[in-house]
Formats: structure tokens, sequence, C-alpha cells
């Protein structure tokens, strides 16, 4: 298939797509930016993996600093909290109770 004729395919099942956003309040509008937020920062996190790795191209591993990796986790860190704050998660409970979980399933699945 041609890549025009494709290109207007997929354009016609826009609408198809619900990309209609119905953000109501300030709040909802800055949960979502820093959701984006968030995403940005993970993606920047897994280029510096990536590099570690040498999965990187070239010209990225040329540019790559290792101490950058320590501030993208921190970047990832506190987009994390902030968006949990906006959300009204208390992150570190949420923390503490997921851990006991996964301690939970640990131990069921080694007396398996």
């Amino acid at each position: 298939m041609e890549f025009k004729k494709l290109q207007k395919q997929i354009e016609q099942n826009i609408d198809k797509v619900n990309t209609t956003l119905k953000l109501n309040t300030p709040e909802e509008n800055s949960i979502l930016a820093h959701t984006v937020k968030l995403n940005e920062e993970v993606g920047e996190l897994c280029n510096d993996i990536l590099a570690i790795l040498k999965l990187q191209r070239k010209a990225k591993l040329k540019r790559f600093e290792r101490k950058n990796m320590h501030e993208e986790f921190a970047d990832v860190l506190i987009a994390l909290m902030q968006l949990a704050a906006l959300a009204q998660v208390d992150i570190e409970d949420a923390v503490v109770e997921k851990l006991k979980k996964i301690e939970k399933r640990f131990q069921e699945e080694k007396n398996l």
C-alpha cells in the first residue's frame, strides 16, 4: 500500500479514536499536564539507560554523561510525586502498601 493512501485511510479514522478530553477543571488539566511530563521524564531516563548499555545511536553516546542519569532519576521521582499530590495520593502509604503486597506474593510463590 502506498504511504499516502495509508495516511488518508488513517486520517479517515481519526474520529473513531476518543481524543475529545472533557477536562472540566484546572485541576484535571494540571493532572493531564503532569502525566505527560512524567512520561517525558521516564523517556529521558530510558535514553540514558540505553546509553549505559551502549544501545543508543553513536551520536547520542558521544553526548551522554553518566551524571545526567542521576538527574533523570530525580526528575522522574519529582514528576511522580507532583502527580501523586495533584491526584491526592499519599505516595508514602501507596508504596508501603504495595511493598506489603509484593512481599506477600513473593512468600506465596516461594511456598509453592
